[in-house]
């Protein structure tokens, strides 16, 4: 039997985290002591509250049915959270659809909007997903660099009219992955005037919301005067809430957006297991206790890995936010092969960064998924790195 993979399957190359698992496997063998910070998978367990429900519910005969399109009881804890912590008044009816985690959500949005050759504005860097939904529905990406000199957030002003006329969809993701920028209110609203002139469908990814050091959260993109009438946020329960494993998420937002969401996920899923969305309203009804000691152990890993790099003479992507460090190291060679050389040389595991985009070249990304003890014995692990030019 030939078996053939569709021609779109082209669009689709393995990702590197099998290459560089299989490499830290390799160092691991011989006696090498490995300091992941690759995967932006949490290491810190969900709440004790969150994990009960979850254990009790899932015991009940009566557990085991589909759930279609998620439970009301859902829907009104998430609508209840960005009241609380927004001051943003959704309908739980009307202005939230459920995801199974915002991969999920983010690869077939653009599905829902999108015809074969439609321009999406997106990021680059930017998170992988992103290229995946545009790759998926035919459309063609149009990248806005994030740039230092503009304090890494996309430069509205530089999009060629002509594109941005042709424009269907942006998404944005702040504070983001990898690149940790954090938004402003008046950069929201450059956003919502750009929708509104161009007509152009705005979605926000807001998967790091809770990760935040100093002063106030970020604000939400849908606090923003206007957004509700131009685009919507996705938001996952993964990071925030450490339920990265139960898969669950939700995009809020313009009702008529949400409703074309809504009859697209009616034909791809029977919705999501019912103790998980009961383990997840426990968390958003309890997030200001949940999310304060989650940004306390990140401020702190934070602080550490910031300094340790600046020590060493790295360029580090200014941030108080995030669940990553986006950090230029001063060796002329490729991301790619500094990565595995590193892996080779001390142990550490991190991403490179043109993974992401183009403009990740001589970037990597560093994920603060380790204890402060871990993330300080990798800097100093990373001293010991030697190569025969640097970057002067």
């Amino acid at each position: 039997m030939i078996i053939q993979p569709s021609t779109k399957m082209s669009l689709f190359e393995p990702a590197i985290f099998g290459d560089l698992k299989a490499a830290a496997a390799r160092k691991k063998e011989s006696g090498f002591e490995l300091y992941d910070l690759s995967l932006g998978s949490p290491d810190i367990p969900p709440s004790e509250a969150a994990r009960k429900v979850l254990s009790d519910l899932s015991f009940s005969a009566d557990s085991y049915g589909y759930t279609l399109s998620g439970t009301k009881r859902f829907y009104e804890a998430v609508a209840n959270y960005y009241q609380r912590r927004y001051n943003v008044p959704l309908n739980p009816e009307t202005e939230i659809v459920q995801t199974m985690g915002s991969q999920e959500g983010l690869v077939h949005l653009p599905l829902a909007f999108c015809d074969e050759g439609d321009i999406i504005l997106t990021t680059n860097p930017g998170y992988v997903a992103y290229d995946a939904g545009i790759k998926l529905a035919g459309a063609e990406p149009y990248y806005m660099d994030l740039l230092e000199e503009n304090d890494y957030l996309p430069d509205l002003g530089a999009i060629p009219t002509e594109i941005a006329q042709k424009a269907k969809l942006m998404i944005l993701n702040l504070p983001g992955n990898p690149v940790p920028a954090m938004p402003s209110e008046e950069f929201f609203q450059q956003v919502v005037a750009f929708a509104n002139t161009y007509n152009v469908i705005i979605l926000h990814d807001a998967a790091y919301s809770e990760f935040y050091f100093t002063g106030d959260s970020p604000c939400s993109f849908l606090s923003t005067p206007g957004a509700l009438e131009v685009g919507m946020e996705i938001n996952s329960l993964s990071k925030s809430f450490s339920l990265a494993g139960t898969r669950i998420a939700y995009i809020a937002g313009n009702s008529e957006m949400i409703g074309i969401m809504k009859q697209l996920k009616s034909n791809l899923d029977f919705g999501i297991y019912g103790p998980i969305q009961e383990a997840g309203i426990v968390a958003l009804n309890h997030a200001e206790e949940i999310t304060e000691s989650l940004r306390k152990t990140f401020s702190e890993r934070h602080r550490v890995v910031m300094d340790g790099l600046r020590d060493l003479g790295w360029n580090v992507a200014p941030s108080n936010g995030g669940m990553f460090v986006w950090a230029k190291y001063p060796y002329e060679i490729s991301d790619k092969e500094f990565v595995f050389e590193a892996i080779d040389q001390t142990g550490v595991v991190m991403v490179p960064g043109t993974v992401f985009g183009s403009a990740g070249a001589g970037y990597v990304r560093i994920a603060l998924v380790q204890n402060v003890e871990i993330l300080k014995r990798a800097i100093e692990q990373l001293k010991k790195l030697k190569f025969n030019s640097l970057v002067l």
